[in-house]
């Protein structure tokens, strides 16, 4: 049984066709980049598929839904407010706990962020801010990882290290992505959208970024 499923899935805003008649289905394990021109509906569909499972997913938007005034170590425990109850959560927001203290620091770690665990967000660079919310996903621990542009914001040698971070703490992947390089190198599979219709669907192994060049052709 597929994890997730579109049958001829058509999606207008305002008159204008944004998805048509999409079909695809995705089984748990793979990983997935929807890739295509901006305004291709690639982030249209990729909050379709997350709200087909989002009980058991992370989500990572392009607006990244951090709390500005709180530090990194708070909005990436945020991963897991509904673990705790209230009190618990307003007491480690107070003074943040050792035990969570000692779980979020392996993550901030890996992620480059080990020197802002208690700075807050806007205290933060764009790149910076983009990881503290992969952090806060990481943290989670869902099986499903969902990305829009999760990497955009951030340097070559640091979007490798997140690529990592999220194929080895999630089951199944699937990420809206500019940077068809990283796409081939991290995911097995392409979903290529032109003009809000599917017109790729293809295995990662052996491609190569030209391949890719009708996609982004006007």
């Amino acid at each position: 049984m597929s994890l997730l499923n579109l049958d001829r899935k058509t999606v207008r805003y305002n008159g204008h066709s944004v998805l048509s008649e999409v079909s695809l289905r995705i089984e748990p394990g793979e990983k997935i980049a929807l890739i295509g021109q901006s305004g291709a509906g690639k982030s249209t569909l990729l909050e379709l598929l997350y709200e087909q499972t989002k009980a058991n997913a992370s989500l990572v938007p392009q607006e990244l839904g951090l709390v500005r005034s709180l530090s990194v170590f708070h909005n990436i425990f945020m991963g897991r407010l509904d673990r705790h109850g209230t009190w618990y959560n307003l007491a480690n927001l107070i003074k943040p706990f050792e035990a969570e203290v000692a779980q979020i620091k392996p993550i901030v770690e890996r992620l480059g962020l080990a020197d802002k665990l208690f700075a807050t967000i806007d205290q933060l660079s764009g790149g910076q801010q983009q990881r503290t919310a992969i952090g806060r996903a990481l943290h989670k621990g869902s099986d499903i990882f969902f990305g829009d542009e999760p990497v955009s914001a951030v340097d070559e040698r640091q979007a490798h290290t997140v690529m990592q971070c999220i194929n080895e703490a999630h089951e199944t992947v699937v990420l809206s992505m500019h940077d068809t390089n990283l796409a081939i190198s991290y995911t097995d599979r392409l979903i290529g959208l032109k003009g809000g219709e599917l017109v790729l669907d293809a295995p990662t192994k052996g491609m190569k970024a030209s391949d890719l060049d009708e996609l982004y052709s006007h």
